[in-house]
């Protein structure tokens, strides 16, 4: 059978390069065969994780580092449902992401007659969870469909989508045309908030500006925006690096942290930008200031958590340039200031907040940040690293990792799911080839998708992975610990990490010191394969 035969595995796989799409993840299956026949074709990669979790995962780390949305493929049925984890971290932490998968048949859903891989409702659970779920009816249907899913993640907060077709009109010849791509415009904020936002940031004595995940696109109005103000910035997980971490204002992504809860409440003027502030980014803590400008392409999001006295609704960049036009040039009559326009008596305020967020951070850290601080050693300014629900990361890579670029800390605090990083890691050097990526995990969530070795293999990825090993849930052992509970099923024996590496056909090395894992990490990003690096942590 030929390629060039069109159908309507044709409408969406030419609808997707119609978009931009160049890459795809996802695993071949029985019912999803017309959608392969014409990848080739039309110019698009496949990767192949060895589990759809991983493709959702690794979707996900490409979306965040290429800025593009992530494309998975899978089989109708568990293909299907294996995906839904990672798409709904995708959704918690606002990531673009398409699911494309065949149904069954035109006129058999919900019928319960045994078809291969028959699922009760599969658009009715994805529709559930991410954004929106669609089944078609026929292959021009499809094509409008992909279409749609990329027009949602324009103009609005990103957020993941389903698109089912049935396998009868993946068969069913097309003779059509794929959509054009369609950018829906955002929100525009109010132009009177904007007058009233920049009246309130140009007579504050010590404001202080949060910046979220929502703010990744803004870095260099929101730059402008602080050295202006004198103003620090802290980051939840999300917004690490949007203000490169050595700037004399970046206070790090240290939200949860109390010390810089109650920096919040001690500004006079706060400026909240792409963030919830939820528990996620909380940890327990709550929220009280002053005066509150909240900046949010989602209007949803402008009162949650902690209540604004300016909204601003639109895009972080739009509204942040709008509002730095209006404060105009930078001066400053109350203080001598420094070229560049930060005053010492600003960065004196920042380099205090950012020890005293360092000092509460250390304690929580104590068995993981000479890790992560012998591997930071060891990266490029450029490098990308990619966390998990792992103490490594949330007590460690966060607050003694400095990035210096958005989205080069992959981390998925929302959902907190288990084995995300392995596969966003791999995600992330298909996005960024020319970037060092390494994922940096815990042995729990490491065995969560270890199976995402073998892909890494396959792409011959030089890429550290970098295994800090306290054999088995230490959080939630410590957890037990402090509540007196007895422990149950969180002290577990590790396998032989190098040993199971060697067997994948990767580089596995048991380092004895953090200073050893920082020589390994060196040297395997000059690999020709994975290098797997197991540590104590214990």
């Amino acid at each position: 059978m030929t390629n060039t035969f069109r159908n309507g595995g044709a409408a969406v796989v030419e609808t997707l390069r119609t978009h931009g799409v160049d890459t795809v993840f996802g695993i071949p299956g029985t019912h999803n065969l017309e959608l392969y026949r014409h990848l080739t074709r039309l110019g698009i990669d496949h990767v192949t994780p060895r589990h759809e979790q991983g493709a959702g995962y690794a979707a996900d780390g490409y979306a965040r580092v290429s800025g593009r949305p992530g494309v998975v493929i899978t089989t109708s049925g568990p293909g299907l449902t294996n995906v839904i984890t990672a798409a709904a971290t995708a959704y918690a932490d606002s990531v673009p992401m398409l699911v494309v998968s065949p149904g069954t048949p035109r006129g058999l859903r919900g019928h319960d007659i045994g078809y291969l891989h028959e699922t009760k409702d599969s658009t009715g659970a994805l529709d559930r969870l991410l954004r929106w779920s669609r089944r078609v009816s026929s292959p021009t249907e499809a094509a409008d469909a992909v279409a749609e899913a990329f027009t949602s993640f324009t103009g609005a907060r990103p957020r993941p989508v389903h698109v089912e077709i049935p396998v009868d009109v993946l068969d069913e010849p097309w003779a059509g045309a794929s959509p054009l791509p369609h950018v829906r415009p955002g929100p525009q904020a109010d132009p009177s908030a904007l007058e009233a936002a920049a009246t309130a940031l140009a007579s504050a004595r010590s404001p202080l500006i949060i910046a979220g995940g929502g703010a990744v696109n803004a870095a260099e109005p929101l730059k402008e925006l602080a050295e202006h103000c004198g103003a620090p910035v802290v980051t939840t997980c999300n917004g690490k690096g949007v203000l490169p971490e050595s700037h004399p204002l970046s206070i790090g992504a240290s939200i949860r942290l109390r010390a810089a809860q109650q920096a919040v409440t001690a500004a006079d003027v706060v400026l909240a930008v792409g963030t919830e502030l939820g528990d996620s980014d909380l940890w327990g803590g709550t929220l009280s200031a002053r005066y509150v400008i909240r900046v949010d392409i989602d209007a949803g999001q402008l009162g949650k958590n902690l209540a604004a006295d300016v909204t601003l609704h639109g895009d972080a960049n739009r509204v942040l340039t709008a509002l730095a036009e209006r404060l105009g040039p930078w001066s400053d009559l109350r203080h001598e200031s420094e070229p560049g326009g930060l005053t010492p008596a600003a960065k004196a305020r920042a380099r205090a907040l950012r020890d005293v967020c360092a000092a509460e951070a250390r304690p929580e850290a104590l068995t993981v940040r000479p890790l992560v601080e012998a591997v930071s050693a060891a990266l490029l300014p450029d490098a990308i690293v990619a966390g998990d629900s792992s103490q490594v990361t949330y007590y460690g890579a966060m607050h003694f990792l400095p990035v210096e670029r958005p989205n080069s800390l992959l981390y998925m605090p929302g959902y907190a799911t288990l084995g995300y990083g392995l596969p966003a890691a791999i995600g992330a050097k298909v996005a960024a080839p020319d970037r060092p990526v390494i994922a940096m995990v815990g042995d729990g969530a490491f065995l969560f998708s270890v199976q995402e070795l073998a892909t890494a293999v396959a792409l011959r990825l030089p890429m550290p992975i970098v295994v800090a090993d306290n054999s088995g849930y230490a959080e939630i052992r410590d957890a037990m610990d402090s509540r007196g509970i007895p422990r149950v099923g969180v002290d577990l024996d590790t396998p032989d990490l190098p040993a199971l590496a060697h067997a994948f056909g990767a580089y596995g090395v048991q380092a004895e010191t953090p200073a050893d894992v920082g020589t390994e990490v060196a040297k395997a990003f000059t690999a020709d394969r994975p290098t797997l690096i197991a540590i104590r942590t214990d």
